[in-house]
């Protein structure tokens, strides 16, 4: 079991910054590759970003290369979500999740656990 907790969600204008963080516990190293999604009420869960524990390469949607950056501190079992010139389309939920597999994919039903979310909300 790996468990998942997010933190950093909060109100930012529209052009501003957050840093969503996420701990790791439990079987981490298990984890392979983690991502980060989102999710607004009504539509599916959305791929944002992916990393791949051994290579660390990483993974965008389109929508968001160029403004966030996925990471990771192995020695802290954290990731994080640095999120940059902030749009009010990004507000939404956003839940990071891990897959013991190591070939990252997009799909969310690829993860097996899952944080609880935090919300992050743009104003415009």
């Amino acid at each position: 079991q790996v468990r998942l907790v997010e933190s950093g969600g909060g109100l930012v204008q529209t052009g501003g910054s957050l840093r969503l963080s996420c701990a790791t516990s439990g079987r981490t190293f298990s984890i392979n590759a983690m991502g980060w999604f989102r999710q607004t009420p009504g539509e599916a869960r959305e791929f944002v970003a992916a990393i791949s524990w051994g290579t660390e390469t990483t993974y965008y949607a389109d929508s968001v290369k160029g403004r966030f950056t996925i990471s990771r501190d192995n020695s802290k079992n954290m990731l994080y979500l640095q999120m940059n010139s902030l749009k009010p389309e990004d507000t939404a939920v956003y839940y990071c999740a891990s897959r013991t597999v190591h070939e990252v994919v997009r799909s969310a039903s690829g993860y097996a656990f899952w944080g609880q979310g935090t919300q992050v909300t743009v104003s415009s």
